[in-house]
């Protein structure tokens, strides 16, 4: 898969560059202020390891993926402009990452190349579990609920993982994570409500469990 590049941080509105701490520290990086960029891996940092951890799980390249991420923003640094929040741009930078990582890593299902190929079926195929990882029922047989819940989460479609990741976790709003998955609002809206409704499917014997 070719990553897809978000050129200047393009997207929804952006708040001005007081509102947005990134966007600021990007200002003032072009502007010469070479400490702005360490100042900016500071603050974000963190915030794409825990985004990298939710939709990858506990990978050994965790903090490889997030010095990759500060390279792109590093090379689009005379380019940037604040037309997005700084936080949804980055995103953008991680989702494109992750996702290739998945395909280097051979963790993504793949329908044959001459089948017709929809969404419906893509996220089918996605949802034909990795044997590495372990099933939600396997984790529930084991008394672990977090792992359950976790191993569900692995099992949905990248796009449903993501959105649900960022509007449940990161509390972004739809409009904000439309640029993230390069989408509309409303169809983030259907991915969202799709990721919580294979979730209960995928954690059916825990709902069970404790309403017993």
């Amino acid at each position: 898969m070719k990553e897809q590049r978000p050129e200047q941080g393009q997207g929804d509105r952006a708040e001005g560059p007081e509102e947005d701490l990134g966007a600021g520290l990007m200002l003032r990086w072009q502007a010469g202020d070479e400490g702005a960029f360490t100042e900016l891996v500071e603050a974000y940092s963190g915030r794409v390891y825990s985004l990298l951890t939710r939709f990858l799980g506990p990978v050994a390249q965790r903090e490889d993926l997030v010095q990759d991420v500060f390279l792109r923003v590093l090379r689009a640094k005379d380019r940037y402009t604040p037309t997005a929040r700084f936080s949804t741009w980055v995103y953008r930078i991680t989702f494109n990452l992750a996702t290739n990582h998945r395909e280097r890593a051979g963790l993504r299902r793949h329908l044959s190349l001459d089948q017709s190929v929809g969404e419906d079926s893509t996220a089918f195929a996605e949802l034909v579990p990795d044997e590495s990882t372990p099933s939600p029922e396997e984790a529930l047989n084991q008394g672990d609920v977090v792992a359950a819940v976790r191993a569900a989460i692995e099992r949905l479609p990248e796009t449903q993982r993501m959105a649900l990741i960022l509007a449940r976790y990161d509390e972004l709003p739809y409009a904000e994570i439309a640029v993230v998955l390069d989408s509309s609002e409303k169809a983030i809206k259907s991915l969202v409500h799709r990721a919580r409704e294979n979730l209960r499917v995928l954690l059916a014997p825990l709902l069970e469990e404790e309403v017993a």
